[in-house]
């Protein structure tokens, strides 16, 4: 019986809003429309969907570069992501952000993060925050394969088992590091590490949004019911270079045509055709997706760049009159 906790419906139409938005910034980013640097997720959006299905507003995340996935799918509004990405003044961090930064603290999403593993101890010490409040929420942390190496993510394993944290470790193996295989760069395995450190482990297909959203309800459960610390390999595919930009000759010819063999979105599409959704229902749904992303690119492209008078707003902390002094 399946264990799926929302409406493959609305599964496919969140799998839907993520690739287009990312194919919108693709070509926003070709237009000199987005500063910085664009690490695109497409091809891995059933992950971040899956996992979400189970997740409360007041659970948390934290992500990593290849984060604009998970921000939509714990709940960020379209209108504040794509003014953020732009560096507008109206983004959910005020357009100072960007891609690799953006958070939303009133839903959980503790921010994406530029440093390969440096989001995994944020989730782990909201995890503990969690735990001592005495909540059911938990934390989850979202990192690639080519964080395994990361010595942060074993100590942080460490900890959390240590301290049977509420924290669910979501690896999204796409199998590069960058612009090297992972099995060039790791001698051990995700799984090998969760043995070391007493921690269970479970390893799925996630590039099929039912089976990684089944498979979170199922360890997101165990964890509010106190069972501690699990961890979730989802083996899925990257489809777009390291970055924007980034050509990937140092992938195979094969490879590279292959890669939409095992798209999550014709995978869900499949499921439902085969539930009796027509071709009406799917133009519906991509039309509502495009109406939303054009209006959150209008409104984005109208509004003003922040002011340089307030970049250091929001990096301290206001000194408060009675406060513990620490000095």
């Amino acid at each position: 019986m399946s264990i799926c906790p929302v409406p493959v419906e609305h599964l496919y139409e969140s799998l839907l809003t993520i690739r287009r938005s990312e194919e919108r910034l693709k070509s926003l980013f070709a237009d000199g429309e987005v500063p910085g640097f664009v690490h695109l997720s497409i091809g891995q959006e059933a992950v971040p969907v899956g996992i979400s299905a189970s997740l409360r507003p007041s659970d948390t995340i934290a992500s990593n570069h290849r984060g604009h996935g998970h921000a939509l799918a714990k709940g960020i509004g379209l209108d504040g992501f794509f003014a953020e990405v732009m560096g507008r003044s109206t983004g959910i961090c005020k357009g100072r952000g960007g891609s690799m930064h953006v958070a939303d603290l009133s839903i959980g999403m503790l921010g994406a993060n530029g440093i390969v593993g440096a989001g995994i101890p944020i989730a782990a010490g909201s995890a503990l925050a969690h735990k001592v409040a005495n909540t059911d929420h938990i934390s989850v942390a979202y990192f690639g394969d080519g964080a395994l190496a990361e010595g942060v993510l074993h100590e942080t394993l460490n900890i959390a088992s240590l301290w049977s944290l509420p924290m669910l470790f979501v690896c999204e193996n796409n199998g590069w590091s960058e612009f090297s295989p992972t099995k060039r760069q790791m001698a051990a395995s995700l799984e090998g590490l969760a043995a070391a450190f007493n921690i269970p482990y479970s390893k799925i297909d996630g590039n099929d949004v039912v089976i990684v959203a089944e498979a979170a309800a199922r360890l997101i459960g165990k964890i509010r019911q106190g069972a501690g610390v699990q961890i979730l390999e989802c083996e899925t595919t990257r489809v777009r270079g390291h970055f924007e930009g980034d050509k990937q000759d140092y992938r195979e010819a094969d490879e590279l045509q292959g890669l939409n063999k095992r798209d999550p979105i014709l995978n869900c599409r499949l499921r439902l055709e085969e539930a009796g959704r027509d071709e009406t229902w799917f133009q519906e749904i991509e039309q509502k997706v495009a109406d939303l992303i054009d209006g959150a690119v209008n409104q984005a492209t109208a509004a003003s760049e922040p002011d340089p008078m307030f970049l250091g707003e929001d990096v301290y902390t206001p000194f408060q009159e009675g406060a513990p002094n620490h000095a």
